[in-house]
């Protein structure tokens, strides 16, 4: 069951990659922190790059090794004057190769990331010479490579033509899968440095494949390439007649485990690289539904999946700005009608609802604003309607509008409750309460009322405000006018108190009856009881 194995495999990968609380800014702990200096990050991606390149070589010397003995084992490399070429100049050439590899590659890294070890910012240029300094250090094992390939096979067939096919062969079909496993490598260990280069904004030219150029490499080098070669293993045979049936089956085998490993790998490589910028999206994806808006995405990849980081980042930026935006709307026209207006279309007009009105205003407002500086006067006004919005708030209900020293607050709408008159009532009580207490250089009006009031938007389709309107709101005004002037504090209309619940009802007390300016039938008061 290869197919799944490989799914575990990957997975694995990638949650190794982005789930580590360390470094899940590049997908991978290997590759550091953000906040990482750059000399260290340059010691970093160096040993990586060295690390891996040295050994991905080496394992490459190995693989041809097997080829050219054990899959063509005819004519033998070991045998007659091949003998020396074998034991002396083959692993001479090799150590020679990988210290002028990590030489040449040390140079081509440096000049290609100067403008990143020097701390500046990078340049189009810069940009450019980042996204294509992985092919730039491909080319140094396919150079390498090759000029083995051509010595070697000079060499050999020098000896005996025999040699030419099979080390040409074993040579470049390892150096190429070598060579494609150090260029995806090499991709993801510059995953600093390329988010460093689109800090900057996306280059004119990426200078690598993308998504589908990296997956079709990955099928090139990994498979066919491999399959080609037990074609010419089989033409080789049917041509030369040099091998027996049962080398050739040794042959084909071996070649057909070499492609299924190395194409494999290759894959595998090609598909981390792809998800580990997919599952760090995720996981991000994950905190902002979570509602940490303050997520951000390191931009690490030169491909379509960078613009999806990149998207995504955008993305949240607008999140943020709209959360501020409906945060500061909520709290120009209160929360609730924010919520309603996100919710449904906004008309001009209202509706009928059951409802109950707070009117809160300053006694001696004049004389409190003429005998104060201009300063005082707002630290004053801020302290008693802050006051009066937590008491309104913690009670449910709705600020609707500030008028000079006043305030109206409605219970009941936009949001429908089942007792609007109960918690106006418990929130009059308890801001006359705090501003004794918390406010004491100001004295208060307070009025409740209730009943059948319109809710809506008033105004035009241009400029327009949320408000009710309906006699308890004109109700509520003149039982404030009347606290100020009897001293009682706070008043309200006994049909507000017969509605409210006993649990609230037994802190008033009923009054006497009186005719509120502009009404003409009476109004019995009732008050909190002392």
């Amino acid at each position: 069951m290869p197919a799944p194995r490989t799914h575990r495999v990957l997975e694995w990968l990638t949650q190794q990659s982005t789930q580590s609380p360390a470094t899940p800014e590049y997908g991978s702990w290997l590759l550091g922190r953000v906040s990482e200096s750059q000399r260290r990050r340059r010691i970093r991606i160096q040993v990586i790059l060295t690390v891996f390149v040295v050994v991905a070589n080496l394992i490459g010397v190995a693989v041809a090794m097997s080829v050219i003995t054990v899959a063509i084992p005819v004519p033998n490399i070991f045998a007659g004057r091949a003998h020396l070429i074998t034991t002396v100049v083959a692993p001479a050439y090799v150590v020679v190769a990988v210290i002028v590899g990590w030489v040449w590659a040390t140079r081509r890294i440096l000049d290609a990331l100067r403008w990143s070890i020097e701390d500046r910012p990078p340049t189009p240029r810069d940009q450019r010479n980042t996204f294509r300094a992985p092919w730039q250090l491909t080319v140094i094992p396919l150079v390498l490579w090759g000029v083995g390939a051509a010595l070697l096979t000079t060499l050999y067939g020098m000896v005996d033509t025999g040699y030419i096919p099979k080390m040409l062969f074993g040579i470049t079909f390892s150096g190429i899968v070598v060579s494609a496993s150090c260029y995806f490598f090499t991709e993801f260990a510059l995953r600093p440095v390329a988010a460093q280069a689109l800090e900057t904004g996306t280059p004119d030219h990426r200078g690598g494949p993308g998504v589908l150029g990296r997956t079709i490499m990955a099928w090139v080098l990994g498979s066919c390439v491999p399959v080609i070669g037990i074609a010419l293993a089989a033409g080789f045979t049917l041509t030369l007649r040099n091998m027996t049936v049962t080398q050739l089956s040794v042959a084909v085998l071996l070649l057909a485990a070499a492609a299924a490993i190395f194409g494999f790998i290759l894959i595998l490589i090609a598909s981390w690289l792809i998800a580990t910028p997919v599952q760090v999206v995720r996981a991000a994806m994950q905190r902002v539904e979570d509602g940490d808006l303050d997520t951000h995405v390191v931009v690490f990849d030169g491909t379509e999946l960078g613009e999806l980081q990149r998207g995504f980042n955008r993305m949240v930026e607008g999140l943020r700005e709209r959360d501020r935006v409906r945060d500061l709307f909520g709290r120009h026209v209160g929360r609730d009608v924010a919520l309603a207006a996100e919710k449904r279309n906004i008309n001009l007009g209202g509706e009928e609802c059951s409802a109950a009105v707070l009117f809160v205003d300053i006694v001696g407002s004049t004389q409190v604003v003429g005998s104060r500086p201009p300063v005082e006067v707002v630290e004053l006004l801020n302290e008693f309607f802050g006051v009066v919005v937590d008491e309104v708030e913690r009670c449910g209900g709705l600020i609707n509008k500030f008028e000079g020293d006043g305030a109206l607050a409605v219970f009941g709408a936009p949001v429908a409750q089942e007792h609007p008159e109960t918690n106006a009532l418990a929130a009059a009580r308890a801001i006359a309460d705090r501003l004794r207490r918390d406010v004491p250089d100001i004295s208060v009006g307070i009025g409740v009322a209730s009943g059948i009031v319109v809710a809506g938007n008033i105004g035009s389709h241009h400029r327009f405000e949320y408000t009710v309107i309906g006699d308890p709101v004109h109700e509520a005004s003149r039982l404030c006018e009347l606290a100020k002037k009897t001293g009682a504090g706070v008043l309200a209309s006994a049909p507000t108190l017969e509605a409210a619940e006993a649990a609230e009802q037994r802190f008033w007390t009923l009054g006497d009856e009186v005719v509120l300016r502009g009404r003409s039938s009476p109004t019995r008061l009732a008050a909190p009881a002392e």
